[in-house]
């Protein structure tokens, strides 16, 4: 996938400006991390965790999830939440030929500025199968792209 499609995918979340920039904040195998800066200011964080699969991550994360603002379920993988201000999906996976489980969460997400319209917009992202989900999430610290103009 080229970087432009990687961005399509979020560009939607992500507010008006002129240069983007998407960092490796964190990653240990099985835990990639990005932050997404608008203009040199901190936008969104995606995260991506590889866990046991005993683990419930949608009753374990439930106060965070609360924190970004009435969280309510989708029929999305295994479960996902989406909030206000960001959302979780889960999918089970084989990682290193062991059943485990994939969580992909976002948070900080602010645009589109209505909740409804952000809330549209966060669905269709988790819904994205788990590979372009985990493709999108790159996190190499060299991609950079420039941001669309929303019309």
């Amino acid at each position: 996938m080229r970087d432009e499609g990687r961005l399509h995918l979020i560009e939607q979340l992500l507010p008006e400006g002129d240069e983007l920039e998407i960092k490796d904040t964190f990653s240990e195998p099985g835990q990639p991390r990005c932050e997404f800066e608008v203009d040199g200011k901190p936008s969104i964080g995606l995260r991506g965790d590889v866990v046991e699969a005993f683990i419930k991550p949608i009753e374990v994360k439930q106060d965070a999830m609360r924190r970004l603002g009435n969280p309510s379920s989708a029929g999305i993988g295994v479960g996902a939440t989406i909030a206000d201000h960001g959302a979780m999906a889960v999918q089970a996976c084989t990682y290193k030929g062991e059943k485990r489980q994939y969580v992909l969460a976002l948070d900080g997400v602010k645009d589109p500025t209505g909740t409804a319209d952000r809330r549209r917009v966060l669905e269709p992202f988790l819904r994205s199968p788990l590979p372009v989900a985990m493709e999108a999430q790159g996190c190499r610290p060299s991609l950079r792209g420039r941001i669309r103009r929303r019309k």
